[in-house]
């Protein structure tokens, strides 16, 4: 039986809110499955995401296939980061407390970077929200200095024709 992680819609029209789930690949994609991961709302700023790492490590490491988008959701969550360094280990290339290491590493910075995105969201969401609606004209210039420079190459024209 071929096993996949996929998305399962829910929600009203053109309001979209999908479960993260575990399921027979022959069945339909709103249809019975076996067990619920988490959830995914893209309809927020940033996507809500919310993923049980446990349960969706498990299941990749018995061998159920991502969707693409199952697929870059766990990765955006480590969990595909976390079954890379697990496999490290099983390989004898480190040992598990540098895995937990790295990862938890990595969560605090992506969980950094993360957060400066969201703020920087806000502050120009913000920004845009207090912009004034009326914007100021710019006056010109004094186009006086402008006239007075050709009547100049007019008059010394005028000599220098007359010179001739």
């Amino acid at each position: 039986m071929a096993v996949k992680m996929r998305l399962q819609r829910h929600g009203s029209k053109k309001r979209p809110f999908y479960f993260i789930v575990v399921a027979d690949a022959r069945s339909p994609r709103d249809g019975k499955f076996i067990q619920k991961l988490g959830t995914y709302n893209p309809l927020t700023v940033p996507a809500t995401i919310q993923v049980d790492r446990q349960k969706a490590l498990d299941w990749l490491q018995k061998g159920a296939q991502p969707t693409d988008t199952v697929r870059r959701i766990l990765s955006f969550k480590g969990v595909l980061y976390l079954k890379h360094l697990l496999r490290g280990v099983s390989l004898g290339l480190f040992d598990e407390a540098t895995a937990m290491e790295k990862f938890t590493k990595w969560s605090v910075e992506h969980e950094a970077s993360v957060n400066k995105r969201q703020s920087a969201h806000k502050k120009a969401r913000m920004d845009r929200r207090n912009a004034p609606v009326v914007k100021k004209v710019e006056e010109k210039p004094a186009e006086a200095p402008v006239e007075a420079a050709p009547e100049q190459e007019a008059s010394t024209g005028e000599t220098s024709a007359a010179a001739e």
